[in-house]
């Protein structure tokens, strides 16, 4: 049997007024207004990057149009007008590396602790412990480090570099220790205890969001926590806990106060972790305020290099982010 379609009305329907009367209904206009300043602060901060690349590029570029590749070289000497920035580009990522090696462990256990093994009464006081440390100014930090850290661990620097002494690579790492104990590693340790805290709490947040039913699942086959900590949260929270490494060493190749205060200004490559070093950032903070012309382009050029690898960090953290997500199935 053929079955036809309904006859179609040959007006509209009238539209219902809205509670202000107007044939619209209530609530877009607040919504546009909400769209459009939604994308202006957008588009502020993307303006506001803008002009910071721009206005340090723009200063920076005598240093850029001089050295030319020749920014990486290792040869920096303000006084015969040599200007590369290969020792501190090599200082940032050591000082960075170091932190990492201390930090990500720490942090890790930190969090597994709180989330996983602590009792619920004292969950909250170590977690505003661990808040607390990350609201402390990083001159702070320094300042102790400078004052009661320094001093004291170059003697166990010297102990270590005497005990490794025939050992092979590590008489070499460990050699010649600075007497003051301003260097590569003093500076990684305060490094290591700023960015604790981030890395903590980011990778705190990521092993809560791991589902009750995995955590029933592994304890149902029999599996002890720790078991259940390898087979269920770590597998969940891969990608959460990379991204909160990457974002960790982010912070800690840009530190600036308190890695000036005790690495030791050494514009120099070397493979000694006890000796005396410099950053990109620690070197603009000793030196900005003496410097003119060419020099200062060059420690501003310093600065956009610091930038731009800020930004390589963040953009390789999204990056595998996403590839976990994709390989996974999971979702942001």
């Amino acid at each position: 049997m053929a079955v036809s379609a309904p006859p179609r009305p040959s007006t509209p329907p009238a539209r219902t007024p809205g509670l202000s009367g107007a044939d619209r209904p209530p609530g877009v206009v607040t919504d546009r207004i909400f769209g459009w300043l939604a994308l202006a602060s957008g588009l502020l901060v993307m303006v506001i990057l803008a002009l910071i690349v721009y206005s340090t590029v723009d200063h920076a570029w005598p240093w850029f149009e001089k050295e030319g590749l020749g920014i990486f070289a290792d040869n920096w000497d303000p006084a015969h007008g040599d200007f590369g920035a290969g020792a501190m580009v090599y200082g940032t990522f050591l000082v960075g590396l170091i932190a990492l090696v201390i930090s990500v462990p720490v942090s890790v256990g930190i969090a597994l602790f709180v989330t996983e093994v602590a009792p619920r009464r004292l969950r909250r006081p170590v977690v505003y412990t661990v808040d607390l440390l990350a609201a402390i100014p990083s001159v702070v930090y320094g300042l102790w480090a400078f004052l009661v850290l320094a001093q004291p661990i170059s003697g166990v620097y010297e102990d270590i570099s005497s005990v490794t002494g025939d050992i092979p690579v590590l008489e070499t790492l460990f050699a010649d220790p600075s007497k003051t104990g301003l260097s590569y590693m003093t500076a990684g340790i305060v490094v290591a205890i700023m960015i604790t805290p981030i890395i903590t709490s980011i990778t705190r947040e990521v092993f809560a969001t791991t589902p009750v039913s995995l955590r029933e699942a592994a304890y149902g086959l029999g599996a002890t926590r720790w078991e259940m900590i390898r087979g269920s949260v770590f597998p969940h929270s891969r990608g959460g806990v990379v991204s909160a490494v990457m974002i960790g060493f982010g912070r800690a190749i840009g530190e600036t106060i308190a890695v000036a205060l005790v690495i030791g200004s050494s514009q120099q490559i070397s493979a000694h972790l006890f000796g005396p070093g410099e950053t990109l950032a620690s070197i603009i903070a000793n030196q900005f305020g003496e410097s003119t012309g060419v020099y200062q382009a060059a420690l501003i050029g310093m600065g956009v290099v610091l930038l731009a690898f800020t930004v390589v960090v963040g953009m390789s953290a999204r990056f595998v982010i996403a590839r976990y997500e994709r390989r996974t199935g999971a979702t942001a």
